[in-house]
């Protein structure tokens, strides 16, 4: 009967893993599953309305924060793919020339550049696909190497951008600073992008590719009307952007970025580094006419509010309201006992919270799904299981936001039913409709989420992260799981 009860009560999860799968989008999914979830706990734990409603709010309160960073974060997203910023860094890119060999090396550079600037993957991906496939196919390169680049690429940013989404989220769920966590992966995400890119050179080398150059204007120039009709409905700002590559803007338009970055390293605070960025790209769109108004620039400002607020914060609010019910019931402490019991120490605790999110990712076939599903129980695991001082607690929950994220956008570029997958396929179709994709055509050649997905879980388990600036995990006996706590202190009770 036990295990009946304890299965009932993660029955939610599979409800609303089932109903992503189908194809319902997360913001009918979340409340149904909520739904389900109220009605679990009032019958199988005889929780009250009350009780219920209480704690889908104090759930919900302890995700303001977030909800606050969010609309900030996706007005400057808008801010920069409108005003020239994102423009300005294809741009500079792009000047080195490109031949068949390198549009792969300089697609993944570029992506993962615009998608810090802009936060978005979705958006970037959307704003380069046209100008490197149809690049490629001026220099000869390959095609899927390419498209695994500017994928690849296009997720780096949403997994340490200050202003992704994702990287906010997971953030807040582990109640860690954006800023913190930025500081702890950063050395390791470098290390990644570096490989990569060397990945991407080489692979152009051993397939010998064509060394005939080309350039940004002629691809945008070959791109088919229907498609830019096709691309204005995906993503209206990507077109914005794509004609100020091919007019260009100021090179000045690329200080807004590092204004943000600067501000980042200095330690200050996440909303101060994106009120620099969107006062920053004000003033230098005003100068370089790519801001024609203020009524225009606070139009940008009101499309990324609307942005937000349409999907991603009423999304986390109910998915926040679920995690309330769940929590109230403990109906997660089956999955922990399974990761304790098979636990020999917290390195391998930490590396089972990095499978469950990984699991959880395929299961849902949604990052964001993934990181506000999984992210509560890979978090009780850590905080109900280990010993340790507030610092090395505090390590362990950034290492738990950070394997939340990576393993939700770098694992989704390597699942063929994920929701990432389908949305570039619908992108490259559209935008080079001469060539019949499939989603193997973006896994492949995808380098940079193999290496992603395959390092943090390794460095995690094997300890190698120590050899990684301010990402090493703390070791015992600084950190110890409780029920080696518990029975240390059994043993020391039996000899005194």
């Amino acid at each position: 009967m036990k295990r009946i009860v304890e299965l009932l009560k993660l029955s939610p999860v599979l409800v609303l893993a089932i109903l992503m799968f189908i194809g319902y989008d997360a913001l009918i999914a979340a409340p149904l599953a909520t739904a389900y979830a109220a009605l679990i706990a009032s019958v199988v734990e005889k929780k009250k309305v009350n009780d219920i409603i209480d704690a889908v709010i104090d759930n919900a309160k302890e995700m303001q924060v977030a909800f606050f960073i969010l609309m900030v974060a996706y007005a400057m997203a808008e801010v920069f793919m409108s005003t020239g910023v994102g423009a300005s860094i294809i741009n500079l890119a792009l000047n080195v020339g490109l031949t068949g060999r390198t549009v792969a090396v300089v697609g993944i550079i570029i992506t993962s550049i615009l998608s810090i600037a802009t936060g978005t993957s979705w958006g970037t991906f959307a704003a380069c696909a046209p100008i490197f496939l149809w690049l490629n196919h001026i220099v000869g390169g390959n095609i899927a190497l390419t498209i695994g680049a500017i994928a690849g690429g296009s997720c780096f940013g949403d997994n340490i951008g200050l202003i992704s989404d994702t990287t906010i989220v997971s953030s807040g769920i582990q109640k860690v600073e954006v800023i913190k966590r930025i500081r702890h992966q950063g050395y390791w995400s470098g290390l990644v992008l570096i490989l990569g890119i060397i990945s991407f050179y080489l692979a152009g080398i051993i397939m010998d590719l064509p060394t005939t150059t080309g350039d940004a204007a002629t691809a945008i120039g070959k791109i088919p009307a229907e498609v830019w009709t096709v691309l204005a409905e995906k993503r209206e700002s990507a077109v914005t952007l794509l004609n100020q590559v091919k007019t260009g803007v100021p090179v000045y338009m690329i200080v807004p970025l590092i204004l943000v970055l600067i501000a980042a390293f200095k330690g200050m605070t996440t909303l101060l580094c994106l009120f620099i960025g969107i006062f920053a790209a004000y003033i230098l769109g005003m100068i370089a006419g790519t801001v024609q108004s203020t009524g225009e620039f606070l139009n940008l400002l009101y499309s990324g509010f609307e942005g937000a607020g349409s999907w991603v914060i009423v999304m986390m609010m109910w998915i926040a309201a679920f995690g309330g019910i769940m929590k109230l019931m403990d109906a997660f402490r089956p999955l922990s006992n399974i990761v304790i019991s098979i636990s020999k120490n917290v390195r391998q605790l930490m590396f089972y919270n990095g499978v469950l999110s990984i699991l959880g990712n395929a299961a849902l076939a949604d990052e964001m799904a993934q990181i506000v599903t999984m992210g509560p129980i890979i978090k009780e695991i850590v905080e109900n299981n280990v010993d340790g001082s507030p610092e090395d607690i505090e390590t362990l929950r950034l290492r738990n936001a950070t394997l939340s994220d990576a393993l939700g956008v770098f694992g989704s570029q390597l699942i063929p039913w994920h929701v990432y997958i389908g949305f570039y396929l619908g992108i490259i179709q559209a935008v080079y409709p001469i060539y019949k994709f499939n989603a193997m055509d973006i896994i492949k050649y995808n380098f940079l989420a193999l290496i992603a997905v395959s390092t943090i879980l390794i460095a995690t388990l094997t300890g190698l992260d120590r050899f990684i600036p301010r990402f090493g995990l703390p070791m015992e006996p600084k950190v110890k799981l409780k029920k080696y706590t518990a029975e240390s202190s059994i043993i020391k009770n039996k000899v005194s």
